[in-house]
Protein backbone atom coordinates (compact mmCIF):
# COMPACT_ATOMS: atom_id res chain seq x y z
CA UNK A 1 0.00 0.00 0.00
CA UNK A 2 2.78 2.68 0.93
CA UNK A 3 4.67 1.25 -2.27
CA UNK A 4 1.78 2.47 -4.67
CA UNK A 5 1.39 5.78 -2.73
CA UNK A 6 4.53 6.51 -3.20
CA UNK A 7 4.60 5.80 -7.00
CA UNK A 8 1.83 8.29 -7.15
CA UNK A 9 3.92 10.98 -5.34
CA UNK A 10 6.91 10.43 -7.72
CA UNK A 11 4.47 10.70 -10.67
CA UNK A 12 3.03 13.88 -9.52
CA UNK A 13 6.54 14.96 -8.87
CA UNK A 14 7.85 14.26 -12.05
CA UNK A 15 4.65 15.73 -14.15
CA UNK A 16 4.77 19.34 -11.91
CA UNK A 17 8.48 19.09 -13.00
CA UNK A 18 7.87 18.86 -16.28
CA UNK A 19 5.00 21.76 -16.12
CA UNK A 20 7.79 23.74 -14.59
CA UNK A 21 10.07 22.98 -17.60
CA UNK A 22 7.50 23.73 -20.31
CA UNK A 23 6.55 27.46 -18.08
CA UNK A 24 10.62 27.91 -17.86
CA UNK A 25 11.45 27.14 -21.81
CA UNK A 26 8.09 29.06 -22.86
CA UNK A 27 7.72 31.93 -20.10
CA UNK A 28 7.74 34.60 -22.81
CA UNK A 29 4.21 33.21 -23.72
CA UNK A 30 3.09 32.08 -20.67
CA UNK A 31 3.04 35.03 -18.77
CA UNK A 32 1.62 37.59 -21.33
CA UNK A 33 -1.72 35.20 -21.07
CA UNK A 34 -1.76 34.63 -17.58
CA UNK A 35 -1.15 38.42 -17.21
CA UNK A 36 -4.24 38.69 -19.33
CA UNK A 37 -6.34 36.37 -17.49
CA UNK A 38 -5.92 37.98 -14.17
CA UNK A 39 -6.75 41.60 -15.90
CA UNK A 40 -9.85 39.41 -17.45
CA UNK A 41 -11.09 38.29 -14.13
CA UNK A 42 -10.48 41.85 -12.48
CA UNK A 43 -12.27 43.75 -15.40
CA UNK A 44 -15.22 41.40 -14.66
CA UNK A 45 -15.26 41.62 -10.83
CA UNK A 46 -14.67 45.64 -11.55
CA UNK A 47 -17.80 45.36 -13.33
CA UNK A 48 -19.59 43.26 -11.34
CA UNK A 49 -18.97 46.04 -8.51
CA UNK A 50 -20.02 49.04 -10.80
CA UNK A 51 -23.22 47.76 -12.01
CA UNK A 52 -24.28 46.94 -8.73
CA UNK A 53 -23.56 50.50 -7.27
CA UNK A 54 -25.38 51.76 -10.14
CA UNK A 55 -28.21 49.65 -9.52
CA UNK A 56 -28.57 50.52 -6.31
CA UNK A 57 -28.26 54.40 -6.46
CA UNK A 58 -30.92 53.87 -9.42
CA UNK A 59 -33.31 52.26 -6.53
CA UNK A 60 -32.49 54.95 -3.95
CA UNK A 61 -33.11 57.63 -6.69
CA UNK A 62 -36.37 55.81 -7.81
CA UNK A 63 -37.50 56.04 -3.94
CA UNK A 64 -36.59 59.40 -3.30
CA UNK A 65 -38.65 60.97 -6.30
CA UNK A 66 -41.92 58.75 -5.01
CA UNK A 67 -41.53 60.16 -1.94
CA UNK A 68 -41.21 63.56 -3.23
CA UNK A 69 -44.45 63.24 -5.57
CA UNK A 70 -46.00 61.70 -2.47
CA UNK A 71 -44.87 64.74 -0.89
CA UNK A 72 -46.46 67.01 -2.89
CA UNK A 73 -49.72 65.05 -3.18
CA UNK A 74 -50.03 65.75 0.42
CA UNK A 75 -48.86 69.67 0.10
CA UNK A 76 -51.77 69.85 -2.71
CA UNK A 77 -54.52 68.33 -0.61
CA UNK A 78 -53.20 70.56 2.61
CA UNK A 79 -53.58 73.59 0.20
CA UNK A 80 -57.33 72.66 -0.78
CA UNK A 81 -57.70 72.35 2.84
CA UNK A 82 -56.64 76.04 3.94
CA UNK A 83 -59.42 78.55 3.56
CA UNK A 84 -57.49 82.07 3.19
CA UNK A 85 -59.02 84.69 5.55
CA UNK A 86 -60.08 86.90 2.24
CA UNK A 87 -63.31 89.14 2.53
CA UNK A 88 -66.16 88.88 0.02
CA UNK A 89 -66.03 90.44 -2.76
CA UNK A 90 -69.00 91.84 -4.78
CA UNK A 91 -69.68 91.59 -8.41
CA UNK A 92 -65.94 90.86 -8.85
CA UNK A 93 -65.91 88.46 -11.74
CA UNK A 94 -67.83 89.93 -14.49
CA UNK A 95 -67.86 86.06 -16.60
CA UNK A 96 -69.44 84.58 -12.64
CA UNK A 97 -72.60 87.53 -12.38
CA UNK A 98 -73.47 86.90 -16.23
CA UNK A 99 -73.73 83.20 -15.14
CA UNK A 100 -75.49 83.75 -12.40
CA UNK A 101 -77.72 86.21 -13.94
CA UNK A 102 -78.37 83.66 -16.83
CA UNK A 103 -78.85 80.59 -14.27
CA UNK A 104 -81.30 82.49 -12.41
CA UNK A 105 -83.65 84.17 -15.83
CA UNK A 106 -83.59 80.22 -16.67
CA UNK A 107 -84.95 79.10 -13.41
CA UNK A 108 -88.11 81.66 -13.47
CA UNK A 109 -88.47 80.24 -16.85
CA UNK A 110 -88.68 76.95 -16.11
CA UNK A 111 -86.31 76.20 -18.78
CA UNK A 112 -84.77 73.05 -17.67
CA UNK A 113 -82.26 72.04 -20.76
CA UNK A 114 -80.45 76.19 -20.46
CA UNK A 115 -80.35 75.37 -16.31
CA UNK A 116 -78.66 72.28 -17.05
CA UNK A 117 -76.60 73.68 -19.53
CA UNK A 118 -75.35 75.88 -16.58
CA UNK A 119 -75.48 73.33 -13.73
CA UNK A 120 -73.75 69.82 -14.49
CA UNK A 121 -76.03 68.07 -11.76
CA UNK A 122 -79.51 68.64 -11.81
CA UNK A 123 -81.36 65.28 -11.08
CA UNK A 124 -85.17 64.92 -11.92
CA UNK A 125 -86.53 65.80 -8.79
CA UNK A 126 -85.07 69.09 -8.58
CA UNK A 127 -85.87 69.42 -12.18
CA UNK A 128 -89.91 68.96 -11.66
CA UNK A 129 -89.48 71.57 -8.46
CA UNK A 130 -88.03 74.22 -10.81
CA UNK A 131 -90.43 73.80 -13.14
CA UNK A 132 -93.69 73.90 -10.72
CA UNK A 133 -91.67 76.79 -8.85
CA UNK A 134 -91.65 78.46 -12.30
CA UNK A 135 -95.26 78.50 -12.63
CA UNK A 136 -95.94 81.20 -9.46
CA UNK A 137 -92.25 83.29 -10.53
CA UNK A 138 -92.31 86.44 -12.53
CA UNK A 139 -88.32 87.26 -11.85
CA UNK A 140 -85.42 86.96 -9.41
CA UNK A 141 -84.64 90.78 -9.77
CA UNK A 142 -81.43 92.47 -7.90
CA UNK A 143 -79.09 89.87 -8.33
CA UNK A 144 -75.52 90.33 -6.48
CA UNK A 145 -72.95 87.92 -6.69
CA UNK A 146 -70.59 87.52 -3.75
CA UNK A 147 -67.55 85.80 -4.01
CA UNK A 148 -64.57 84.21 -2.54
CA UNK A 149 -61.90 82.56 -4.30
CA UNK A 150 -62.12 78.14 -4.79
CA UNK A 151 -59.58 75.35 -3.95
CA UNK A 152 -58.21 75.56 -7.59
CA UNK A 153 -57.47 77.86 -10.13
CA UNK A 154 -60.33 79.11 -12.58
CA UNK A 155 -63.15 77.63 -8.99
CA UNK A 156 -65.11 80.27 -6.93
CA UNK A 157 -67.44 80.16 -4.04
CA UNK A 158 -70.38 82.35 -4.90
CA UNK A 159 -72.97 83.37 -2.83
CA UNK A 160 -76.09 84.76 -5.15
CA UNK A 161 -78.35 87.34 -2.93
CA UNK A 162 -81.63 88.23 -4.80
CA UNK A 163 -84.72 89.06 -4.42
CA UNK A 164 -87.90 86.56 -5.63
CA UNK A 165 -91.01 88.51 -7.29
CA UNK A 166 -93.96 86.21 -7.58
CA UNK A 167 -96.75 86.90 -9.36
CA UNK A 168 -99.79 88.48 -8.26
CA UNK A 169 -97.53 90.16 -5.35
CA UNK A 170 -95.83 93.48 -5.68
CA UNK A 171 -93.28 92.81 -2.97
CA UNK A 172 -90.25 90.84 -3.78
CA UNK A 173 -88.99 88.04 -1.18
CA UNK A 174 -85.08 88.84 -0.63
CA UNK A 175 -82.95 84.89 -0.31
CA UNK A 176 -79.48 83.74 -0.79
CA UNK A 177 -77.98 80.65 -2.19
CA UNK A 178 -74.31 78.98 -2.28
CA UNK A 179 -72.45 77.95 -5.47
CA UNK A 180 -69.61 76.38 -6.41
CA UNK A 181 -68.11 77.58 -9.75
CA UNK A 182 -65.39 75.66 -11.61
CA UNK A 183 -63.75 76.15 -14.94
CA UNK A 184 -63.92 73.33 -17.93
CA UNK A 185 -61.84 72.57 -20.52
CA UNK A 186 -62.86 75.12 -23.09
CA UNK A 187 -62.87 77.49 -20.37
CA UNK A 188 -66.22 78.10 -19.74
CA UNK A 189 -67.86 78.59 -16.55
CA UNK A 190 -70.56 76.12 -14.98
CA UNK A 191 -72.09 75.62 -11.68
CA UNK A 192 -70.27 72.14 -10.03
CA UNK A 193 -73.32 70.69 -7.92
CA UNK A 194 -71.93 67.39 -8.05
CA UNK A 195 -68.41 67.71 -6.93
CA UNK A 196 -67.90 64.68 -4.59
CA UNK A 197 -63.91 65.28 -3.35
CA UNK A 198 -64.00 65.72 0.29
CA UNK A 199 -61.73 67.95 0.11
CA UNK A 200 -63.23 70.77 -1.96
CA UNK A 201 -66.84 70.16 0.08
CA UNK A 202 -64.60 70.65 3.49
CA UNK A 203 -63.66 73.75 1.82
CA UNK A 204 -66.40 74.99 0.67
CA UNK A 205 -68.12 74.92 4.36
CA UNK A 206 -65.13 76.03 6.38
CA UNK A 207 -65.55 79.30 3.69
CA UNK A 208 -69.47 79.58 4.23
CA UNK A 209 -68.24 79.65 8.21
CA UNK A 210 -65.94 82.54 7.95
CA UNK A 211 -67.38 86.08 9.81
CA UNK A 212 -68.14 88.02 6.59
CA UNK A 213 -70.40 85.03 5.41
CA UNK A 214 -72.36 83.90 8.06
CA UNK A 215 -72.89 87.82 8.77
CA UNK A 216 -74.31 87.84 4.93
CA UNK A 217 -76.31 85.31 5.92
CA UNK A 218 -77.57 86.39 8.93
CA UNK A 219 -78.43 89.69 7.40
CA UNK A 220 -80.58 88.45 4.78
CA UNK A 221 -82.51 85.86 6.89
CA UNK A 222 -82.92 88.86 9.27
CA UNK A 223 -84.95 91.00 6.48
CA UNK A 224 -86.36 87.77 5.26
CA UNK A 225 -88.32 86.95 8.40
CA UNK A 226 -88.99 90.76 9.77
CA UNK A 227 -90.50 91.25 5.93
CA UNK A 228 -93.30 88.22 6.85
CA UNK A 229 -93.95 89.06 10.15
CA UNK A 230 -94.71 92.43 9.15
CA UNK A 231 -96.95 90.78 6.27
CA UNK A 232 -98.85 87.76 7.49
CA UNK A 233 -100.64 87.07 4.32
CA UNK A 234 -97.51 86.98 2.73
CA UNK A 235 -96.06 84.30 5.15
CA UNK A 236 -99.09 82.07 4.80
CA UNK A 237 -99.34 82.30 0.73
CA UNK A 238 -95.59 81.09 0.91
CA UNK A 239 -96.30 78.57 3.56
CA UNK A 240 -100.01 77.20 1.28
CA UNK A 241 -96.94 77.21 -1.88
CA UNK A 242 -94.46 75.34 -0.63
CA UNK A 243 -97.04 72.91 0.15
CA UNK A 244 -98.50 72.61 -3.26
CA UNK A 245 -95.35 72.43 -4.77
CA UNK A 246 -94.72 69.64 -2.71
CA UNK A 247 -97.64 67.90 -3.94
CA UNK A 248 -96.94 68.60 -7.60
CA UNK A 249 -93.74 67.20 -6.96
CA UNK A 250 -94.46 64.13 -5.58
CA UNK A 251 -97.54 63.63 -8.31
CA UNK A 252 -94.80 64.29 -11.22
CA UNK A 253 -92.44 61.83 -9.25
CA UNK A 254 -94.86 59.07 -8.47
CA UNK A 255 -96.71 59.14 -12.49
CA UNK A 256 -92.54 59.01 -13.59
CA UNK A 257 -92.16 55.49 -11.85
CA UNK A 258 -95.47 54.15 -12.80
CA UNK A 259 -94.88 55.12 -16.47
CA UNK A 260 -97.24 52.82 -18.84
CA UNK A 261 -96.96 49.88 -16.39
CA UNK A 262 -100.10 49.68 -14.47
CA UNK A 263 -100.62 46.94 -11.91
CA UNK A 264 -104.13 44.77 -11.88
CA UNK A 265 -106.24 45.43 -8.84
CA UNK A 266 -105.35 42.33 -7.46
CA UNK A 267 -101.51 43.62 -7.50
CA UNK A 268 -102.80 46.32 -5.82
CA UNK A 269 -104.27 45.15 -2.49
CA UNK A 270 -102.30 42.22 -1.86
CA UNK A 271 -102.46 41.75 2.08
CA UNK A 272 -100.04 43.70 4.10
CA UNK A 273 -97.89 42.25 7.19
CA UNK A 274 -98.89 43.30 10.61
CA UNK A 275 -96.36 45.40 11.93
CA UNK A 276 -94.71 44.37 15.27
CA UNK A 277 -95.64 46.41 18.40
CA UNK A 278 -92.24 48.22 18.95
CA UNK A 279 -91.45 48.08 23.21
CA UNK A 280 -91.14 50.43 25.17
CA UNK A 281 -87.98 52.35 25.29
CA UNK A 282 -86.04 55.15 28.02
CA UNK A 283 -84.42 58.20 26.44
CA UNK A 284 -82.14 60.13 29.05
CA UNK A 285 -80.96 63.56 28.47
CA UNK A 286 -79.54 66.38 29.87
CA UNK A 287 -81.40 70.13 30.41
CA UNK A 288 -78.91 72.53 31.59
CA UNK A 289 -80.03 75.77 33.17
CA UNK A 290 -77.55 79.46 32.75
CA UNK A 291 -78.09 82.75 33.81
CA UNK A 292 -76.75 85.77 33.01
CA UNK A 293 -73.46 87.41 34.64
CA UNK A 294 -74.58 91.14 33.59
CA UNK A 295 -77.02 93.19 31.51
CA UNK A 296 -76.65 91.89 27.95
CA UNK A 297 -78.48 92.09 24.51
CA UNK A 298 -80.67 88.80 23.51
CA UNK A 299 -79.90 88.52 19.74
CA UNK A 300 -82.19 86.60 17.07
CA UNK A 301 -78.89 84.81 15.27
CA UNK A 302 -75.20 84.25 16.51
CA UNK A 303 -73.93 87.50 15.32
CA UNK A 304 -73.55 91.36 16.89
CA UNK A 305 -75.05 92.48 13.53
CA UNK A 306 -78.38 90.33 14.69
CA UNK A 307 -81.67 92.06 15.54
CA UNK A 308 -81.71 92.60 19.50
CA UNK A 309 -84.80 90.77 20.60
CA UNK A 310 -84.36 92.13 24.14
CA UNK A 311 -82.23 92.34 26.93
CA UNK A 312 -81.12 90.12 29.63
CA UNK A 313 -80.59 91.31 33.12
CA UNK A 314 -78.45 90.32 35.80
CA UNK A 315 -79.34 86.90 37.41
CA UNK A 316 -82.10 85.90 34.73
CA UNK A 317 -82.17 82.56 33.82
CA UNK A 318 -82.48 80.48 30.68
CA UNK A 319 -82.73 76.94 29.11
CA UNK A 320 -79.69 76.14 27.19
CA UNK A 321 -79.88 74.51 24.04
CA UNK A 322 -76.46 74.65 22.48
CA UNK A 323 -73.30 76.28 23.34
CA UNK A 324 -71.49 76.82 20.10
CA UNK A 325 -67.68 76.81 19.23
CA UNK A 326 -68.43 80.70 18.07
CA UNK A 327 -68.40 81.92 21.31
CA UNK A 328 -72.27 82.59 21.46
CA UNK A 329 -74.69 80.19 23.30
CA UNK A 330 -78.52 79.42 21.74
CA UNK A 331 -81.18 79.86 24.98
CA UNK A 332 -84.76 79.44 25.01
CA UNK A 333 -86.35 82.55 24.61
CA UNK A 334 -90.02 83.16 24.32
CA UNK A 335 -90.99 80.15 22.80
CA UNK A 336 -88.23 80.08 20.16
CA UNK A 337 -84.68 80.45 20.43
CA UNK A 338 -82.11 82.97 20.62
CA UNK A 339 -79.00 83.82 21.65
CA UNK A 340 -76.40 85.41 24.09
CA UNK A 341 -72.82 85.69 23.79
CA UNK A 342 -71.23 82.97 26.49
CA UNK A 343 -68.43 84.74 28.07
CA UNK A 344 -71.88 86.59 29.86
CA UNK A 345 -73.83 83.30 30.87
CA UNK A 346 -72.95 80.70 33.61
CA UNK A 347 -74.17 77.49 34.23
CA UNK A 348 -76.54 77.07 36.91
CA UNK A 349 -77.74 73.59 37.26
CA UNK A 350 -77.82 70.20 35.36
CA UNK A 351 -81.28 68.44 35.30
CA UNK A 352 -81.64 64.52 34.11
CA UNK A 353 -85.08 63.71 32.20
CA UNK A 354 -86.34 60.32 31.48
CA UNK A 355 -88.21 59.96 28.62
CA UNK A 356 -90.60 57.08 27.92
CA UNK A 357 -90.99 55.72 24.25
CA UNK A 358 -94.07 53.75 23.69
CA UNK A 359 -93.07 53.09 19.91
CA UNK A 360 -96.37 54.29 19.03
CA UNK A 361 -96.76 55.34 14.83
CA UNK A 362 -96.73 59.22 14.40
CA UNK A 363 -99.55 59.01 12.73
CA UNK A 364 -101.55 58.23 15.34
CA UNK A 365 -102.95 60.20 18.14
CA UNK A 366 -101.75 59.21 21.81
CA UNK A 367 -102.92 61.31 24.29
CA UNK A 368 -100.04 60.58 26.59
CA UNK A 369 -97.51 61.94 23.33
CA UNK A 370 -99.54 64.61 22.53
CA UNK A 371 -99.37 66.49 25.68
CA UNK A 372 -96.34 66.08 26.95
CA UNK A 373 -94.85 68.98 28.06
CA UNK A 374 -91.71 70.91 27.43
CA UNK A 375 -89.93 69.74 30.73
CA UNK A 376 -90.60 66.07 29.84
CA UNK A 377 -89.32 66.39 26.22
CA UNK A 378 -86.45 64.46 24.35
CA UNK A 379 -84.81 67.37 23.06
CA UNK A 380 -81.81 66.68 21.78
CA UNK A 381 -80.45 69.95 19.87
CA UNK A 382 -82.34 72.05 17.38
CA UNK A 383 -82.98 72.22 13.83
CA UNK A 384 -82.84 74.94 11.29
CA UNK A 385 -85.94 75.66 9.02
CA UNK A 386 -84.82 76.06 5.41
CA UNK A 387 -87.69 77.11 3.91
CA UNK A 388 -91.57 78.49 5.55
CA UNK A 389 -93.26 75.13 7.13
CA UNK A 390 -96.50 74.45 8.82
CA UNK A 391 -96.49 73.31 12.32
CA UNK A 392 -98.91 70.10 12.66
CA UNK A 393 -99.76 68.39 15.77
CA UNK A 394 -99.33 65.08 14.18
CA UNK A 395 -96.84 63.54 11.77
CA UNK A 396 -99.62 64.26 8.46
CA UNK A 397 -100.44 66.76 6.27
CA UNK A 398 -104.25 66.69 7.83
CA UNK A 399 -102.82 67.39 11.09
CA UNK A 400 -104.15 70.17 12.97
CA UNK A 401 -102.08 73.39 12.07
CA UNK A 402 -100.94 74.55 15.21
CA UNK A 403 -98.50 77.50 13.54
CA UNK A 404 -95.75 78.07 11.25
CA UNK A 405 -92.20 78.24 11.05
CA UNK A 406 -90.09 80.39 9.30
CA UNK A 407 -86.69 80.37 7.42
CA UNK A 408 -83.85 80.59 9.43
CA UNK A 409 -86.34 79.87 12.63
CA UNK A 410 -84.73 77.40 15.30
CA UNK A 411 -87.29 74.29 16.48
CA UNK A 412 -85.85 72.39 19.83
CA UNK A 413 -85.66 68.46 18.01
CA UNK A 414 -86.92 65.57 19.50
CA UNK A 415 -86.30 62.59 16.90
CA UNK A 416 -86.49 62.33 13.36
CA UNK A 417 -89.07 59.73 12.21
CA UNK A 418 -88.94 57.46 8.98
CA UNK A 419 -91.84 58.85 7.72
CA UNK A 420 -90.73 62.13 6.27
CA UNK A 421 -91.83 63.68 9.91
CA UNK A 422 -89.19 65.34 12.47
CA UNK A 423 -90.94 65.62 16.17
CA UNK A 424 -89.85 68.90 17.55
CA UNK A 425 -91.25 71.01 20.81
CA UNK A 426 -93.31 73.77 20.08
CA UNK A 427 -94.92 75.91 22.87
CA UNK A 428 -94.42 73.86 25.15
CA UNK A 429 -96.18 70.73 23.35
CA UNK A 430 -95.13 67.86 20.57
CA UNK A 431 -95.89 69.23 17.20
CA UNK A 432 -94.11 68.21 13.56
CA UNK A 433 -92.93 69.22 10.39
CA UNK A 434 -92.07 68.02 7.16
CA UNK A 435 -88.10 66.88 7.26
CA UNK A 436 -87.58 68.12 4.28
CA UNK A 437 -87.45 71.95 5.61
CA UNK A 438 -85.37 71.70 8.54
CA UNK A 439 -81.57 70.62 9.10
Amino acid sequence: MNTSNNNIIEFIKDKLGELKEFIYKHLRIVLPIAVAVVALIVLIISLSAHNAKKAREAAEEAAALAEEEQQSQLNVESAVLSVPEVALEEDAYPAVNELMKKYFIAKASGDIDIVRSYNNNVDDTEAIRIEETAKYIESYENIKVYTKIGPAPGTYVAYVYYEEKFRDYDDSIPGLEAFYVCTDESGNLYINDGEESESVINYIREASLQDDVVDLNNEVASAYNNMLAENESLSLFLVDLTESIDTAVGESLAQSEVGTDTQTAEEETEEEPEEEEAEPTNTVTEVKTVRATTTVNIRSSDSETADKLGKANEGQEFTLIEERGNGWSEISYNNSSAFIKSEYLEEVSTETVVTVNNGNDADTTDNNTQTETASAANVSGTVTVKDNVRIRATASTEGEKVGTAYMGQKLDFIEKLANGWTKIRYNGQIAYVKSDYVE
